[in-house]
């Protein structure tokens, strides 16, 4: 028996406005299957992966646990409502993960191709180091600009990943960080930053390009395209 015990926090609790289609983002049909149920099928199948809970707006509450029930998901503990920010979201799914968790993997909903390869890459990172996060290389020249749009410099692109979830934290460290920010009056911008806040180190795991977040119209044939 493994002495680690990993909660997946599913954040689906965005409005989905950018993607201008009237509904959540969750019950786009993916080739034959919405967002939330391809995201939470690789989870489910996950080997590193105990339990999960999912953060959702209130009006979609329903058609999730529909979703969850049809599809017959064991590892669903508990659906939970959505904060006014996204970091409000994390600490609502936090407070429903089991007593028993010792790493919480934070995951966008809205990236349904992730793998499993890399869900227990970025874990096993974790369970090493206490926090990782998948990332991939960062392939255009990025620029840092002042309020005019005038450059100012230009990082390493040697130096620079592009980071994406799940994020995976060792319980005790992030309660710690969270609680920092809030004694800091920090916002909470991303979760990564709340471990970096503490001076503490977040390992960037290798993950994989087709792990995208569907935020325009244009994500969902991208990701119709990788899925066929």
């Amino acid at each position: 028996m493994s002495k680690y015990f990993v909660s997946a926090v599913i954040v689906a609790a965005g409005n989905s406005s950018r993607m201008g289609l009237g509904k959540s983002k969750q019950f786009i049909d993916l080739l034959g299957e919405p967002v939330i149920s391809r995201t939470l099928n690789v989870f489910e199948k996950s080997p590193v992966i105990d339990s999960v809970v999912v953060v959702c707006r209130e009006v979609d509450r329903a058609e999730i646990e529909k979703i969850i029930n049809e599809k017959g998901y064991k590892k669903v503990r508990a659906l939970t409502h959505g904060g006014a920010e996204r970091a409000d979201s994390v600490k609502n799914g936090i407070a429903e993960c089991d007593e028993r968790t010792t790493h919480y993997a934070i995951h966008d909903g809205a990236r349904p191709l992730i793998s499993g390869e890399d869900i227990t890459a970025v874990v096993n990172e974790a369970f090493k180091c206490s926090a990782a996060a998948l990332g991939t290389y960062v392939t255009d020249t990025i620029k840092v600009v002042n309020e005019n749009n005038e450059i100012i410099s230009t990082p390493a692109r040697s130096e620079l990943r592009a980071v994406q979830t799940p994020q995976v934290f060792e319980k005790e460290l992030y309660l710690h960080a969270l609680e920092n920010a809030v004694n800091n009056n920090e916002p909470v911008t991303d979760d990564c930053k709340l471990i970096e806040s503490l001076g503490e180190k977040v390992r960037i795991v290798l993950g994989s390009e087709t792990n995208i977040k569907l935020t325009t119209q244009n994500d969902i044939k991208l990701a119709q395209a990788l899925i066929s």
